[in-house]
Formats: structure tokens, sequence, C-alpha cells
């Protein structure tokens, strides 16, 4: 007889969870996510990414080590989906869905597309499944990001700069549309 009461009264508890709402923890991300996205004369792309602020602190060669792989943002990984083809830094990237990484270095930094999606940071970064590897000057500028920012810059009908801009630090890549 007690089983059967302990059995009802599980169910009828049971019930009654089921019949609440579902509640989500949201948290504030102190690093906001972003997404750029263009579309326009043979170009399809968007980019997710995470935008860190500097806070007083050293970026390149500080937060962001010189010579080492970065998430480029905070948070996951940076992604980028292309729509089409399209040739990046010179070289062809289909079509698909990427990791978005970046070295920088004081004078150069190497952009890298990797196959393994959904990562968080670069912690588990495996070279052996990038997909492409473009390494391009970088440079100072004089204005300052608070924020780490990417923006598009048109450059021809088919091209844009994809500019990667914080702290002072400045690094552009190329995209071109594939005719």
């Amino acid at each position: 007889m007690t089983k059967k009461i302990f059995i009802i009264l599980g169910i009828v508890v049971g019930l009654a969870l089921m019949a609440m709402p579902v509640m989500r923890m949201v948290t504030k991300r102190h690093s906001p996510e972003r997404i750029l996205e263009y579309s326009k004369n043979g170009l399809d792309f968007s980019i997710t990414y995470c935008s860190p602020s500097k806070k007083d602190r050293i970026i390149f060669g500080g937060l962001v080590p010189f010579g080492e792989v970065w998430r480029t943002g905070a948070n996951e990984a940076t992604e980028i989906t292309l729509k089409k083809d399209a040739l990046v830094g010179g070289e062809l990237l289909k079509a698909g869905t990427y990791t978005f990484f970046t070295i920088p270095q004081p004078e150069e930094w190497t952009f890298i597309f990797n196959s393994v999606l959904e990562q968080w940071g670069a912690f588990t970064y495996d070279q052996t499944k990038d997909v492409l590897r473009v390494t391009l000057p970088s440079g100072t500028i004089a204005n300052e990001a608070e924020l780490f920012e990417m923006t598009l810059e048109q450059v021809e009908d088919n091209t844009v700069l994809l500019v990667l801009h914080w702290d002072k630090t400045i690094s552009k890549l190329p995209i071109k549309a594939v005719n």
C-alpha cells in the first residue's frame, strides 16, 4: 500500500513540475557577439565573433601573445561562412563554414581557416585541420579601438578588405569573388 502511495505522489509531483514554465539562465556577456554580413557583386559571406574590450590592457604581445594561435575575438572561436567560393588573400577558399583563427605578429598576421567548428577559444585547435593559411602584413594606426572590431572596406566591385582592428593594431585580408 505504501509503495502505491509513493508512486501516485511521484506522478503528481512529476506532472506539476512539467506544468511549470521553463526558465533559462540568461547572462550578460562582457564581450558581445557580433555578426558581419556581406552580399554583393558575387561575394556572399558572414562572420560571427565576440568583441572583447581593451580595458587598459596591453593587447598584442600581452593579452594576445605574438606567435600564438588566437580565436580572433573572445568566447567561442570566430566562424566565417562563405556561401560562394572566394579568393581569400589570393587563395581559393571553397564555400562552407570555417573556424577563423589568426596568429598575430608585430609586422604580419597569419589568417587561418580551419574545418573544426564550434570550438571554444583556441584550446583544441588542430593545425592538421587547416583548410587555408594566408600571411599578410599588419600595421599600427593612431586611431585606438577600445573594442575589437571587424569591418569591411570596398576596394573594387568584387573585392572587399576584411579589416581587423583592436587597440592601435590593424590587419587587412582581401576577399574577392570568384568569377
